[in-house]
């Protein structure tokens, strides 16, 4: 009877510590490209943490990729567009080129003006996830940022509009294709909250920063913009679709844009303007599941899942 006991109670633990496991097994990027041309993402991970499988790759119209990252991983991810590449893979990005002259990065970053999305994944006594979608270094691309499995307030984030027909003139990078941030474009202490401003006190919207943010108002407008901008999940997985709605996310030189599904878009403003319903985060056309909660839930919560073991055991010793 003890014997029976003992292999049933080690069935039983073993199981849930390959539950545990699971949960504690990093993150799965997946990546998703809506637009109506091609993508080419970019990977940076961040000094200390385990590379991806890639630094850098093709992603056409209607295709994803997955990596899988380890606990504590952190980097970032941006698109890069209007690329030209050989037969050997030698080129460069009229937006996000990250300088390597190939597909691969091999661990540079982005070229201003790029839309970035920043992760910092959970690991050991610290299992939180830390993301965000930032502006900070200017746009390129509509970006999502969507949690699934995890435990917590897992928010989707992102931004969805298309800034480059919004771009004031002064912004305006590539031929309209890419809108830089005020700092790129100017370099000011106050907009590069740098110097005298390198502080939260001290460094504040500007106009600029405030057009972003009234058209994205989940990502980072300027360094100091955490308090709507941060998102946290533990346990999750994560995807990241470039052009996120269903028009083409497609800039150009002229006045205006048509987009792909037929739909007639305005002349580009050159002046900041306030948000559209589509770009109103509570409006039910800004962004489809653009919602706080309601992810699924992975077994991820160890002092739960002990509990329950612990439970077992003494019931079965108990008989």
């Amino acid at each position: 009877m003890a014997t029976r006991s003992f292999v049933c109670c080690s069935s039983i633990v073993s199981m849930v510590f390959l539950m545990i496991c699971n949960g504690i097994s990093g993150s799965t990027f997946t990546f998703k490209n809506r637009c109506d041309h091609m993508v080419w993402p970019g990977i940076l991970s961040s000094a200390g943490s385990t590379q991806l499988d890639s630094t850098g790759f093709e992603l056409g119209p209607g295709e994803s990729r997955s990596f899988q990252a380890a606990p504590g991983w952190s980097g970032r991810f941006w698109g890069r567009t209007g690329c030209t590449f050989d037969a050997s893979g030698q080129g460069s990005c009229a937006t996000g080129d990250c300088g390597s002259n190939q597909i691969a990065c091999n661990g540079a970053g982005a070229t201003p003006p790029a839309t970035l999305a920043e992760f910092t994944i959970g690991s050991g006594s610290n299992p939180q996830d830390f993301y965000d979608v930032s502006l900070v270094d200017g746009y390129n691309l509509p970006m999502a940022v969507d949690a699934s499995g995890g435990t917590g307030v897992c928010g989707t984030t992102g931004c969805v509009t298309d800034l480059n027909r919004m771009c004031p003139g002064e912004l305006r990078a590539e031929d309209g294709q890419a809108c830089k941030s005020a700092c790129e474009a100017f370099g000011n202490p106050e907009y590069c909250c740098s110097g005298s401003f390198g502080s939260p006190d001290t460094c504040h919207p500007s106009v600029y920063s405030q057009m972003f943010k009234s058209a994205c108002p989940r990502s980072y407008s300027y360094a100091y913009d955490d308090a709507t901008s941060t998102f946290t999940c533990t346990g999750a997985d994560y995807t990241i679709t470039f052009c996120p709605t269903s028009t083409s996310q497609k800039s150009s030189t002229g006045s205006s844009v048509a987009a792909s599904t037929g739909t007639t878009t305005n002349a580009s403003p050159m002046l900041p303007r306030a948000p559209e319903p589509e770009d109103d985060p509570n409006g039910s056309s800004w962004l489809p599941s653009f919602s706080i909660g309601g992810s699924s839930r992975r077994i991820s919560n160890n002092a739960f899942t002990w509990t329950i073991i612990s439970f077992i055991v003494f019931r079965i010793f108990q008989s």
